[in-house]
């Protein structure tokens, strides 16, 4: 399973595209990294898009969900931004599951940055579909 969302996430073009990189995963855990990089994720005022440091969050929750096997999908999300991030700085999304029943789970996610800030929190819950992962065995 592990190896196997390794790869999904190598091959996902949105991934590739902000240059995330999974970087941890065990069963019901995710730590995805990326680049803070201003050219690509700047808003109109000059500072982190809101959008990127989602995309950065919501890497973290499919990952970590994904791992039980079944497809996981993102029922809520809730987003608190803390800090907004400098150019260059490496940002790391962490996402633990801290409850879960048979078709739900409760994710916790942070995102520091290379000094350990904290830059946003967030709260995500998913949907189990109860359909296995389609990439488990390739």
């Amino acid at each position: 399973m592990k190896e196997g969302i390794f790869r999904a996430v190598s091959r996902e073009p949105f991934a590739q595209a902000l240059h995330m990189s999974l970087t941890a995963l065990s069963l019901g855990h995710s730590i995805v990294e990326m680049t803070y990089d201003p050219v690509l994720m700047n808003n109109i005022y000059a500072r982190a898009h809101g959008g990127a440091l989602f995309a950065l969050i919501d890497e973290a929750f499919e990952t970590a969900s994904q791992t039980h096997g079944d497809i996981a999908v993102a029922l809520n999300v809730n987003v608190t931004y803390i800090k907004s991030p400098e150019a260059g700085d490496r940002l790391v999304a962490q996402a633990d599951e801290v409850a879960a029943t048979r078709k739900t789970a409760t994710y916790a996610i942070k995102v520091t940055n290379g000094g350990g800030d904290l830059v946003a929190t967030c709260q995500a819950l998913a949907y189990r579909t109860g359909k296995p992962v389609p990439f488990h065995a390739d």
